[in-house]
C-alpha cells in the first residue's frame, strides 16, 4: 500500500519557477534512487533527473542548470526545483521512486506517482 503523491504543478510564465514535490507513504524499510520524468502530449515519458540513494544526480541535457533534483530521506520526500521554464517543460510529470517494503533491500522495486500538470505559457 506505498502511495507516491505529488504536489507542485501549475501554470507558470516562461522564465518563472516551480517545486515540485513528491511524497512516499506507507510501509516503507529503504528508499534507493527517485526520479522525475515528464511526458508530454503524444510523447513518450522521458527521464528529466535522478538521484541515487547517496545523492548522486543526473539530469537530462535539455534540463541541466535549469533543475535541480533533491531528496529528504527523513521525510521520505523527493524535490525538482524547476527554474527559467521554457514552454518546451509542459508536460505531466512524474515521481518514480524505487524502495523496498520489508526490511530485504533486494526486493526493492519502482514506485509511481500520479503526475502533475506543468504548464509553461504566456
Amino acid at each position: 500500500q506505498v502511495q507516491l503523491v505529488e504536489s507542485g504543478g501549475g501554470l507558470v510564465q516562461p522564465g518563472g519557477s516551480l517545486r515540485l514535490s513528491c511524497a512516499a507513504s506507507g510501509t516503507i524499510f529503504s528508499i534507493n534512487a527517485m526520479a522525475w520524468y515528464c511526458q508530454a502530449p503524444g510523447n513518450q515519458r522521458e527521464l528529466v533527473a535522478a538521484i541515487s540513494r547517496g545523492g548522486s544526480t543526473s539530469y537530462a541535457d535539455s534540463v541541466k542548470g535549469r533543475f535541480t533534483i533533491s531528496r529528504d530521506n527523513a521525510k521520505k520526500m523527493v524535490y525538482l526545483q524547476m527554474n527559467s521554464l521554457k514552454p518546451e517543460d509542459t508536460a505531466v510529470y512524474y515521481c518514480k521512486v524505487n524502495l523496498a517494503t520489508t526490511p530485504w533491500n533486494v526486493n526493492a522495486r519502482d514506485y509511481w506517482g500520479q503526475g502533475t500538470q506543468v504548464t509553461v505559457s504566456s
